[in-house]
């Protein structure tokens, strides 16, 4: 019994994760700054020796303004390389119009630098170059290393990173919402919210979760224990 013929292309067996940044690096982004923000924000305010209140006022006021500063922060920066993209497309297509020989040799040169040889290079890049747009998109992709075709959405960075700042800056406040007016329980649900958020973005490296989870815990330590200081020492020179 033979095996089937092929059809066409053999199926690859994996699947590779969004890399365009498109959502992901937001989403990180907005979650670790939510995490890391409030938690120093909770431990700058509870160590200047302020109450539950005031320091669940901070805390709500600081995850509301930083999840807007977040989404609105994000938006314009995705918006911005977007339109910068599209500029380099143009200023592309003008060069391909009045310099087409030039942008021809220029191509051939990438691929023979990345190891075909001279005669495969410039039979590529002219079959590239008989379609405009085509030879618009590979010269942008071999230059700058950009896809025009796969821009990520201002709206989606804006959004997920407006969610997941919220989501964040939720965890150290979490003890304080349920009704325990206590520091180190504030603190301790920050620390683990950023261990799990560590973790969770490890699946998508190739770093071990709990390397990537003590990392992040470091970092927010290294926050809280600075705004700390700084909030015991205004409370103090403030009480005096």
């Amino acid at each position: 019994m033979t095996a089937p013929e092929s059809s066409g292309a053999e199926e690859v067996g994996h699947v590779h994760s969004d890399v365009s940044g498109g959502w992901l690096r937001p989403a990180v982004f907005g979650a670790m700054d939510g995490l890391v923000t409030n938690i120093a924000l909770v431990a700058g305010v509870g160590g200047s020796g302020a109450g539950a209140h005031f320091i669940v006022l901070s805390g709500v006021a600081g995850l509301v303004s930083g999840a807007f500063s977040m989404a609105l922060g994000e938006y314009a920066s995705v918006e911005t390389q977007n339109n910068q993209v599209r500029a380099e497309m143009e200023v592309e297509r003008r060069e391909l119009r009045e310099h087409p020989r030039a942008e021809l040799a220029e191509l051939v040169e990438s691929y023979v630098d990345m190891g075909l040889t001279e005669d495969t290079a410039r039979r590529v890049a002219t079959e590239v170059h008989r379609d405009p747009e085509l030879a618009v998109r590979v010269h942008l992709t071999q230059e700058l290393g950009v896809d025009p075709t796969e821009q990520p959405s201002p709206w989606l960075a804006g959004i997920s990173s407006f969610f997941c700042f919220a989501v964040g800056a939720l965890f150290p406040l979490l003890p304080y919402l349920l009704g325990y007016d206590s520091l180190p329980a504030g603190l301790l649900v920050g620390g683990v919210g950023l261990v799990i958020a560590g973790a969770v973005v490890a699946r998508f490296t190739t770093r071990p979760w709990w390397l990537n989870g003590l990392r992040q815990l470091l970092f927010g330590a290294i926050a809280a224990g600075a705004t700390y200081l700084v909030g015991s020492l205004i409370g103090v020179s403030a009480g005096g």
